[in-house]
C-alpha cells in the first residue's frame, strides 16, 4: 500500500530492510527496487541489543546478502534498530564500509495512540530541508500511517520541499545531520 502511495504521487523513497521480512516478502523487495526506491539494510531480525561482533557481523552481513541475492543490489546505507548507536552493530556497520543513516524527523507513527494528525504533526513540526522522514511500513498495522502519507506527501509539497532517496540526499551534500530536529 504504500508503494501505490507512492506511486501515485510519483515519489522514491529509501526502505530499510529487516532480513526476516525479505525473506517472507521478496516479490514486495523486488517491486521497491523496480519502481527505483532505495534501499538500506536494517538487520536480519531488528536487533537492537548489545551485539558481540560475530552476532553484528551475521545480524548486517546476512541481510546484505538477502538484499543482494534477491534484488541484485548491493547497499552500503544501514540504519540501526531504535537509532541505538552504541551496541555494537553500528562499530560493524562502519568497519564493513557502510554509511550508518539516522533520521532528523521522527514521525513517532510506531506510537500507540497516534494517529495520521499526530504523524503529519510530528514530522511538520520537525521537517526542514535536507531532513530524513522516519516512517515505518511495517511491524504491524500501518493503517495510520499509510493515512498520514497522503497528507504529509501534500503539506511537504506545499511548503516547497522535494523528495528525493538517501543516496541523492547524501550526495547533495545537504542533509540536516541535526537528528531529531525540531523547527523553532
Amino acid at each position: 500500500a504504500v508503494l501505490d502511495i507512492l506511486a501515485h504521487e510519483g515519489v522514491k523513497a529509501t526502505f530499510f530492510w529487516i532480513g526476516q521480512h525479505l525473506e517472507r516478502y521478496p516479490d514486495l523487495a523486488r517491486r521497491v527496487v523496480t519502481e527505483g526506491h532505495a534501499v538500506g539494510n536494517h538487520t536480519y531480525s531488528h536487533r537492537s541489543a548489545a551485539s558481540p561482533a560475530e552476532v553484528a557481523a551475521l545480524e548486517i552481513g546476512r541481510t546484505s546478502a538477502l538484499i543482494e541475492e534477491v534484488t541484485g543490489v548491493r547497499t552500503t546505507l544501514f540504519r540501526p534498530p531504535g537509532g541505538h548507536l552504541e551496541n555494537g552493530l553500528v562499530k560493524h556497520a562502519l568497519e564493513q564500509g557502510y554509511v550508518v543513516v539516522m533520521w532528523s524527523a521522527l514521525s513517532d507513527d510506531t506510537k500507540p495512540g497516534a494517529d495520521a494528525a499526530s504523524i503529519v504533526h510530528n514530522v511538520m513540526r520537525r521537517v526542514r530541508p535536507g531532513s530524513i522522514v522516519l516512517l515505518h511500513d511495517g511491524g504491524g498495522n500501518r493503517a495510520r500511517t499509510l493515512e498520514a502519507l497522503p497528507l504529509l506527501i501534500e503539506r511537504l509539497r506545499a511548503e516547497g520541499y522535494r523528495f528525493v532517496t538517501v543516496p541523492e540526499l547524501l550526495e547533495s551534500g545537504e542533509v540536516d545531520t541535526n537528528p531529531w530536529a525540531a523547527r523553532p
